[in-house]
C-alpha cells in the first residue's frame, strides 16, 4: 500500500510513522479485540434503562436508539476483524494469542448477549420476532460462548503467567459461559412456562451461571491475593478493579430472576415438588442479596482509590469502558430487590445508578472519539503493516531514476 510509487515515498524514513501506508490500512491493521467494550458499554446504557421501574415511551425511544448504537459497532468490529483476519492474518492470530489482547477475544461474545437482550426488549413487544427465534438465539448463544471461549482457555493456559500483574479483566475468558444465565432468564420472559423448551432453558441458565460464577469466583481470590502482595491496581489496570463487581453482580440478578421463573416453570411440569419453585425462589433471593452486597464492595473498593492509581491518558481510554457494563449486574439487582421486598427507595436508587451509567458513557464516548480522531487508538504504524503485508524474503522492488528501493521482509528503505 505504498503510495503511487513515488520516489519520495519510498525513501527510508527512520521514524516509523513515517512510513507511507494509508490510513485505512492503519487503522484496519490496528483493530483489536479491545474494540468490543465499547458496545457492551452502550448496551449498559439500555439494559439499565429498561429496568426502570415506571416507564415512559420517550425512555423506550432512547434505548431503542442506543440498542441499534450497539448493533452498528457490533457489525463494524466483526467485519473490521474479519477484513484484518484476511490481509494480516498474522496480526490477526498475533492478537488472539497476545497475553494481554487475547483475554478481550471472548467479549464479542458478551456483545452479542446485550443484542440477544435489546432484541427481547424492543422486537419481540412489537411483534417484529417471534419468541421462538429467541429460543433458537438463546442456544445460538450458548454454543457461541463455548465455541470462543474453550479454545481461549487453551490458548491461554497454554502459558504461565505473572501472578503480580494479575488484573480481574482475565477473567473475560469465562465470562461468557457465566452470562448463559442472564441470557437464559430474558428468554424465558417470552417463552411461556408450559411450553416444554422453558425447562431446559431454565436448567442450563442455572448450570452455565454456576459454572461461570464459580470459576470466576477464583480469579476474584487470586485478584485479592494480587492487591495483597502489591497494593491497589495502577494504571489501566485500575480499570479493571470494576471487572471484579461483574461476578456476584450478574450471578445475583440471574438467580433471582431464574428463581422467580422457576416458581412457574416447576410447578407446570410436576417436577421435584409441589413447593420446589417457591423454594427455589426463596433461596435465590437469599443468595442474590448475599452476593449483591459482595458486588456493591467490589464496585466501592475500586472506586475509592481509582482516581489517584489511573494514569489519565488517551491512549488507555479504551480500559476505562469497563467501568459500564461489569456494573450492571449489581445496578439493576438493586431495581429487582425493590420488586421483591416493596421498598420505594430501591427505585429511585436504580434510577440514580442508571444516570450515572448515562453519564459515564457520554464521557467515554466523547474520549474515544477524540482518541480515534487522533490516532491514539486502532492506529498501527506504517512499519507494522508492511512487516505484515509482505513475507519473508519476498521483495517489493520501486524504481527512481538512479535508485532502487527494496522492501524485505517488511523492511523499507534497505538499498541494494
Amino acid at each position: 500500500m505504498l503510495n503511487n510509487m513515488n520516489p519520495d515515498a519510498a525513501r527510508p524514513s527512520t521514524d516509523p510513522n513515517d512510513v507511507q501506508v494509508s490510513s485505512l490500512a492503519r487503522r484496519i491493521h490496528g483493530w483489536s479485540w479491545q474494540a468490543f467494550p465499547i458496545g457492551m458499554g452502550t448496551g449498559a446504557v439500555y439494559v439499565t434503562m429498561s429496568a426502570i421501574k415506571y416507564h415512559s415511551k420517550v425512555l423506550t425511544v432512547i434505548e431503542t436508539i442506543f440498542f441499534f448504537i450497539n448493533m452498528v459497532l457490533f457489525v463494524l468490529n466483526m467485519s473490521t476483524l474479519l477484513i484484518q483476519a484476511l490481509l494480516y492474518p498474522r496480526q490477526a492470530l498475533r492478537l488472539i494469542k497476545d497475553p494481554v489482547k487475547g483475554i478481550f477475544v471472548p467479549l464479542c461474545v458478551l456483545s452479542f448477549a446485550t443484542i440477544i437482550i435489546g432484541t427481547i426488549n424492543y422486537a419481540v413487544p412489537s411483534g417484529h420476532v417471534h419468541p421462538g427465534f429467541i429460543y433458537d438465539l438463546f442456544w445460538v448463544y450458548v454454543t457461541f460462548s463455548l465455541v470462543v471461549c474453550l479454545p481461549m482457555l487453551m490458548i491461554w493456559f497454554n502459558k504461565p503467567h505473572d501472578l503480580t500483574t494479575f488484573t480481574p479483566a482475565w477473567a473475560f475468558l469465562v465470562f461468557p459461559m457465566m452470562l448463559v444465565g442472564v441470557v437464559a432468564f430474558n428468554a424465558l420472559r417470552v417463552i411461556p412456562p408450559e411450553d416444554p423448551r422453558a425447562l431446559g432453558v431454565l436448567l442450563v441458565g442455572y448450570f452455565f451461571q454456576g459454572l461461570g460464577f464459580f470459576v470466576t469466583f477464583i480469579y476474584i481470590c487470586i485478584y485479592i491475593i494480587r492487591i495483597m502482595t502489591t497494593g491497589f491496581l495502577d494504571g489501566h489496570q485500575a480499570n479493571g478493579a470494576f471487572v471484579a463487581c461483574g461476578p456476584p453482580g450478574f450471578t445475583a440478578l440471574a438467580l433471582i430472576n431464574l428463581g422467580d421463573r422457576a416458581m412457574e416453570i416447576l410447578p407446570h411440569h410436576n417436577l421435584v415438588s409441589p413447593a420446589a419453585g417457591e423454594i427455589w425462589y426463596a433461596s435465590s433471593v437469599m443468595a442474590g442479596l448475599l452476593l449483591f452486597g459482595l458486588a456493591v464492595f467490589f464496585f466501592v473498593f475500586g472506586a475509592l482509590p481509582y482516581w489517584f492509581k489511573l494514569h489519565k491518558h488517551l491512549s488507555e481510554i479504551l480500559g476505562c469502558w469497563a467501568l459500564t457494563f461489569p456494573n450492571v449486574g449489581w445496578i439493576n439487582v438493586i431495581k429487582v430487590l425493590g420488586d421483591v421486598f416493596h421498598i420505594e427507595g430501591f427505585y429511585v436508587l436504580h434510577v440514580v445508578m442508571t444516570v450515572v451509567i448515562c453519564i459515564t458513557w457520554a464521557v467515554l464516548f466523547v474520549l474515544t472519539v477524540v482518541a480515534f480522531w487522533r490516532g491514539k487508538i486502532f492506529m498501527a504504524n506504517g512499519q507494522d503493516v508492511l512487516e505484515d503485508t509482505f513475507e519473508e524474503g519476498e521483495r517489493f522492488q520501486m524504481v527512481d531514476p538512479g535508485r532502487t528501493w527494496d522492501v524485505r521482509g517488511g523492511g523499507v528503505g534497505n538499498r541494494f
